[in-house]
């Protein structure tokens, strides 16, 4: 017999991110009631991050070339990390992925999609490390691991041969497709778009044609901060153009892109992307959240929803003078606070 969990705080509510005094009922893995509750402890309860873009498999490189630029670092098929990746073993690769999910749990993100090279082992392996934790991987893989992935990441369209077939296959396979796209400019913007993928991730160079257009398809964009300054490929808060996203109706969600060089720490990335963007912290934290979409079941917390939310307790911190939670969970609030998570039980 199921036992109802209650978690019973200052809760973070729906996509407004509505604070409120409540008891939330869980049964099953599922949100099964929400109810006020003005006694409610002085506990934060918030949604679960999910990491909209990760390559964890480069955890095996970590800090490893940190001056180099996105040609000589990430860029397939000689990049810096393709060259570190190919000459891993499966069980190297598995233990640097599973550290680093378990880092991320710990810094209260419970999913990511991650664009796995390596064809079918490459994927095999992201599964192998994910195996028995309670975290969310969509998988995009390359190479032919589309195939046993959830979906086919693709570089930028000027580096790879073919992608005509290899998107035609995976949608025939009822598959996701994702491209990285303006990154370095935004000539390989409008290619990507053409493809009508299910997710872009950077257009840090995209212009307001290009993001209308993500807007009208109901494209979502993956943004990745602190990647894009230290690949150089900005040096502006005007790239990626966040304001313009998010004024033109764009779902804007929050990644950290190649663990080689940046930790997958979504704490981290919303105060930068708060500091550097001057975006209200309201906005942040639901890029940090939105990315759960792409599971299939939003980590939101609502009626009904998936039991994915952790809880902070300010109480023994500065943080109990916060006169906005919000603020202090974007700006301020340390993984170490967090007091419990509750993952899809």
């Amino acid at each position: 017999m199921n036992v109802p969990q209650i978690v019973s705080g200052q809760a973070l509510l729906g996509e407004e991110l509505a604070l409120g005094p409540v008891d939330i009922v869980i049964e099953n893995g599922r949100i099964t009631a929400i109810e006020e509750n003005p006694r409610a402890p002085p506990v934060w309860i918030c949604p679960a991050f999910f990491n909209a873009h990760t390559h964890l498999a480069d955890t095996i490189a970590m800090d490893c070339g940190t001056t180099g630029d996105l040609v000589s670092m990430v860029t397939p098929p000689d990049g810096l990390k393709h060259r570190l990746l190919a000459a891993a073993s499966h069980r190297e690769l598995v233990a640097a992925m599973r550290a680093a999910i378990s880092d991320m749990m710990g810094s209260g993100t419970y999913g990511c999609a991650d664009f796995r090279e390596g064809g079918r082992q490459g994927v095999h392996a992201l599964q192998e490390a994910s195996a028995g934790l309670d975290f969310l991987p969509v998988i995009f893989g390359r190479e032919g691991g589309e195939a046993d992935a959830d979906g086919l990441g693709i570089s930028s369209t000027r580096d790879v041969i073919g992608i005509d077939q290899q998107v035609s296959a995976a949608r025939k396979a009822g598959k996701k497709i994702a491209f990285h796209a303006g990154e370095r400019d935004k000539d390989d913007v409008d290619a990507a778009l053409s493809f009508e993928p299910d997710l872009l991730i950077h257009m840090t160079h995209a212009t307001k044609k290009q993001i209308r257009e993500c807007a009208d398809k109901e494209i979502p964009i993956a943004v990745c901060p602190r990647s894009n300054w230290i690949l150089g490929v900005t040096e502006s808060a005007r790239h990626p153009p966040l304001h313009l996203m998010l004024d033109l109706g764009c779902t804007v969600m929050l990644g950290t892109d190649n663990a080689m060089f940046v930790p997958p720490d979504m704490f981290s990335e919303m105060a930068f992307a708060a500091t550097v963007y001057h975006l209200d912290p309201n906005t942040v934290l639901r890029t940090a959240v939105a990315g759960s979409q792409l599971s299939g079941s939003p980590f939101f917390i609502r009626k009904g929803g998936s039991a994915a939310l952790f809880t902070l307790d300010p109480s023994h911190s500065a943080l109990a003078f916060s006169r906005d939670p919000i603020a202090s969970i974007v700006k301020r609030a340390p993984g170490s606070k967090i007091r419990n998570n509750v993952f899809n039980l």
